[in-house]
């Protein structure tokens, strides 16, 4: 199957999307949707991926742009995640509080400890 085309090869606009069709019972759905590079993502979720993608997936500087508290923006990537088909933190070996991740974290992103520290201090070696 070919990838999904965004973009008009002839003028370059935005393209949408208008047939569905499944191949298992036939059904086919006609009208005019938006073409999404994350299917199945409300556009609350979508907007959330481009805040992270755009804070370069620092949590920290998600605060301050969201104005939410760490927790609540940990919980909406983990409701990202879900809604694409993942289990987060389901390959994640590290053992520690939120709060010691948080630290962590805020002192590997300012420059504080090497990222061999922190994950030392995330595996709680130290």
């Amino acid at each position: 199957m070919k990838p999904s085309l965004n973009k008009c090869p002839v003028c370059g606009d935005n393209l949408l999307v208008a047939r569905y069709h499944c191949d298992t019972c036939d059904t086919v759905i006609e009208g005019r949707f938006e073409n999404s590079a994350f299917p199945g993502l409300t556009a609350e979720q979508i907007e959330f991926v481009k805040t992270f993608v755009r804070c370069e997936g620092k949590i920290n500087r998600m605060e301050g742009e969201l104005n939410l508290s760490y927790p609540t923006i940990r919980n909406r990537l983990h409701e990202t995640i879900r809604a694409m088909g993942f289990e987060p933190g389901k390959d994640e070996s590290l053992d520690v509080s939120e709060e010691k991740r948080h630290s962590v974290l805020e002192d590997l992103d300012a420059g504080k400890i090497s990222a061999e520290d922190a994950m030392r201090m995330l595996r709680g070696e130290e």
